[in-house]
Formats: structure tokens, C-alpha cells, sequence
């Protein structure tokens, strides 16, 4: 894959996965454009130093007028890689409005502003693009979600996002595709289920690798797709 001098937005770069993205990105030539919430998660990312990385504070991936002009900044934009989102397990007994509203504009409402945002950006370069989302096993498979019934819906909605969207601006040339993780391996996700398999869990490498590909020239296909990235779980 050749992203050589490729403009490319990954929200949630700072995080576990998306820092897997970025380095893989950087590896086949790509210059990284990466939102930051806190001014801590900026310090302590592994690429900060790298000439090939440009963080920008956006506090909220859901402020439709924030994210509007931190796309409008870019003429040259080939992907965005929509990894910001958060998870949330509580039952139903639990899960107010509020708590459902999080977890609709921290998953969905994100990866839709910012998927608006860079359709745009693509139409000024004028030589299409690509989109990936990041939905999650529970979304295609809802009875995994009970207990996490609110993440399952904003995730559901990712799915759906992903699949109508990519079939509205492919005649545009712009891709849109999504992966699906089960579990993946991370410091975070061992903490919490330290009795867990984590040799069936997918490696953020190996989910890293799938996203790369679906946001590269290298795709010339695939559009409208949710990729399960379940490793052997």
C-alpha cells in the first residue's frame, strides 16, 4: 500500500487502536491528522514528535460546528478514519436517557458529523476518498449486547451510517467501509477481564491492518462493507 504524502484524519488516534492506526498509516508513507480531547492524551502519544503527525485540540467529535471547521482546513484530505467512541455496560434498569444519549453521540453522532465533514473535504480535492468507521461485534450480533443495550444501539447506528452512506457517494468515488471487533486485546480491555482468553482476542495490529487496507488507493472495490475483526473469539 502506498499512502505516500496522503492527508489522512484518524479520531480516537490518541487511543489504543488508534495508535496502531497512526503507526501504521506513518509505515506506508501517510501524513496523519489526529483530534485530541486532553491535553494529557496529546503528551503522552507516541507519534507527538513525528514530522509526519499534526494533533489538534477538538474537544467534542459531536460539536457539528467544531468538527465543520477542522475539516474545512483541508483541500487535500484522502481518508478519515472514524475511531472515536466510547463504551458504556450497564442493564436496562440503569441506562437513562442520558446515559443512551452519551453513547448516541459519542459513537454515532461522531463518526456521522465527521463523516459530513469529510465528504465535503473530499469534493475540494476533487479525487474521491475513503471513510472507515469503527462499529463492534454487538451490532451485528444485538443479543451480545445485552447489558450494554445503549452501546449496542449507537453501534447498530454505525452499521447503518456505514452501509447507506457508502452507497450515497460511491458514484463520488469515495469508499465507505467499516470494521467490527469483538474484544480486542488491549491493556484496558485485560484490566477489566483478567480471566479472559486473551490469545482469541484480535490484536489492535491485526485490526490496524484491516483498517489501513480499507482506507487505502490500494481498495478499489469495497464499499458499504462491515468487516468482522473477531480473531478467534
Amino acid at each position: 500500500m502506498d499512502y505516500q504524502n496522503r492527508q489522512v484524519v484518524v479520531t480516537g488516534g490518541t487511543g489504543a487502536l488508534g495508535t496502531a492506526v497512526v503507526g501504521a498509516l506513518l509505515e506506508v508513507g501517510a501524513v496523519c491528522h489526529v483530534p485530541y480531547r486532553s491535553d494529557s492524551e496529546a503528551q503522552r502519544f507516541p507519534y507527538a514528535q513525528n514530522k509526519k503527525v499534526l494533533l489538534v485540540a477538538l474537544r467534542d467529535l459531536a460539536d457539528e460546528a467544531a468538527v465543520t471547521a477542522f475539516y474545512d482546513g483541508y483541500d487535500r484530505l484522502w481518508a478519515s478514519i472514524h475511531i472515536a467512541g466510547g463504551f458504556t455496560q450497564a442493564p436496562i434498569a440503569k441506562s437513562d436517557e442520558a446515559l443512551l444519549m452519551g453513547q448516541l453521540m459519542t459513537n454515532l453522532v461522531s463518526a456521522y458529523v465527521c463523516s459530513r465533514a469529510a465528504i465535503a473535504a473530499f469534493g475540494r480535492a476533487g479525487s474521491g476518498g475513503r471513510i472507515v468507521n469503527v462499529a463492534a461485534r454487538q451490532a451485528l450480533e444485538p443479543r451480545l449486547g445485552a447489558h450494554a443495550t445503549a452501546y449496542s444501539v449507537a453501534k447498530a447506528g454505525v452499521v447503518a451510517l456505514t452501509i447507506a452512506l457508502g452507497e450515497e457517494v460511491a458514484k463520488d468515488g469515495i469508499l465507505v467501509n467499516a470494521v467490527a471487533p469483538s474484544i480486542m486485546d488491549t491493556p484496558a480491555n485485560r484490566a477489566s477481564m483478567p480471566k479472559g482468553d486473551f490469545n482469541t482476542w484480535p490484536k489492535i495490529e491485526e485490526v490496524a491492518a484491516a483498517i489501513t487496507f480499507l482506507a487505502s488507493p490500494d481498495n478499489k472495490v469495497i464499499r458499504g462493507a462491515v468487516v468482522p475483526v473477531y480473531g478467534r473469539l
